[in-house]
Parts: C-alpha cells; sequence; structure tokens
C-alpha cells in the first residue's frame, strides 16, 4: 500500500477488507468448556434460521459497512460491489478479501473485465488483492465479526427470536470505528516480522 499512500490519503482510493459472515440461531446459544487447544464444533441444527452478512472495512475511515443478503454467492458480491462503487462514486476502490471460489469465479472476473476494460492498472475501478490462502488471521474483518457475535453471546439468555438476533448484530456493527490492531499490520509505518 506504499506505493498508493498517497491517494489512499487524499481519498481517490478507497482500501476495503471485505468478508462475508453466516450467522446461524445456534451461534448464539452462549459457551462452552473445553480445552483451549481443541476447536469445538457444535452442529447447528435448524440451518434455516440463517443470515449472510458481506461486511467492508475501511482502511483509512475504520468505519464497516454492512449488508444482508440471502447468501454468499458471485452474483450477490457483484451487488455489494455495485453498492460500495455507489458509496464511493468517483473513487478507485481496492479490495483485500480471501481466496473464496466465488471471488475468483468467471461471474466476477467478467464484472470486474467490463468496469476496468481499456483502462490501465492504476485506474481500475476495482483492484481485488487475495489475502494468504487459508489465513483468516490477516483479515481484520473477522475481528468485526467476532466483535458482533461476542454481543450477542453477552446477551445470549434476552433473545427470544431470531429477527432480534440479526437486529442486535446489526446495531452491535453500525455507527462505530473499529480500531483493531490488525489493521495497523497494513500501515505503511508497521513493520512486519
Amino acid at each position: 500500500m506504499l506505493i498508493n499512500q498517497a491517494e489512499i490519503e487524499s481519498g481517490q482510493l478507497i482500501v476495503l477488507f471485505l468478508n462475508e459472515c453466516h450467522l446461524c440461531w445456534g451461534d448464539v446459544c452462549g459457551y462452552v468448556w473445553g480445552r483451549s487447544d481443541i476447536r469445538i464444533e457444535i452442529p447447528i441444527l435448524n440451518q434455516r434460521n440463517r443470515q449472510t452478512y458481506f461486511g467492508a472495512l475501511n482502511y483509512q475511515t475504520k468505519e464497516f459497512i454492512l449488508r444482508e443478503y440471502d447468501v454468499a454467492n458471485g452474483a450477490n458480491t457483484i451487488d455489494f460491489m455495485k453498492y460500495l462503487k455507489s458509496e464511493f462514486s468517483g473513487k478507485r476502490i481496492a479490495l483485500i478479501w480471501d481466496g473464496a471460489a466465488y471471488h475468483k469465479s468467471r461471474e466476477i472476473q467478467e464484472f470486474l473485465a467490463s468496469l476496468n476494460q481499456g483502462k490501465e492498472q492504476s485506474e481500475w475501478e476495482f483492484t481485488c488483492i487475495i489475502f494468504a490462502p487459508n489465513s483468516p488471521e490477516q483479515n481484520p474483518v473477522e475481528d468485526v465479526w467476532l466483535h458482533g457475535k461476542n454481543f450477542l453471546r453477552s446477551v445470549w439468555n434476552r433473545l427470544k427470536s431470531f429477527p432480534v438476533v440479526k437486529w442486535l448484530f446489526k446495531f452491535s456493527l453500525s455507527y462505530q470505528k473499529f480500531t483493531f490492531s490488525k489493521i495497523d499490520q497494513y500501515s505503511p509505518h508497521s513493520v512486519l516480522v
């Protein structure tokens, strides 16, 4: 990002960390005790009470953009990208995301090609950068999702319906700035070890 630092600081290039989250009714049932070195999995019995969210964390402002979708796929990814384009009209956008199959799908490639056609790479409307494979610890949006889910878990005994769960999840992620230390590793002044 050091190469584009002037564009980022001037607001001409918007850098967004993007990720999807699947909130299930069973996610908020509380805590479980177990060994800390072993991942404990709890089966979710009712998959119908599920909500998918697309989220983007603005590198510069630390603000979070959240949208609901029925599923995470190429079509909804494109819809979210169009929404981001409308939010940052006239700006170039760098998306930093994971290597989900639908992020690399033909559908996404065709969408990006239609937007960036005939332009130099430095003029592309969207530039997509992929995190290292299987490295959720690199994406600060994972911390945003954890913040929202931990909030729900803290009030799990008061959650009587899934619509209330969804409303509180959105509420816990809206109208605030996220300054997790993970985002600082992308600062041009950070030292990567």
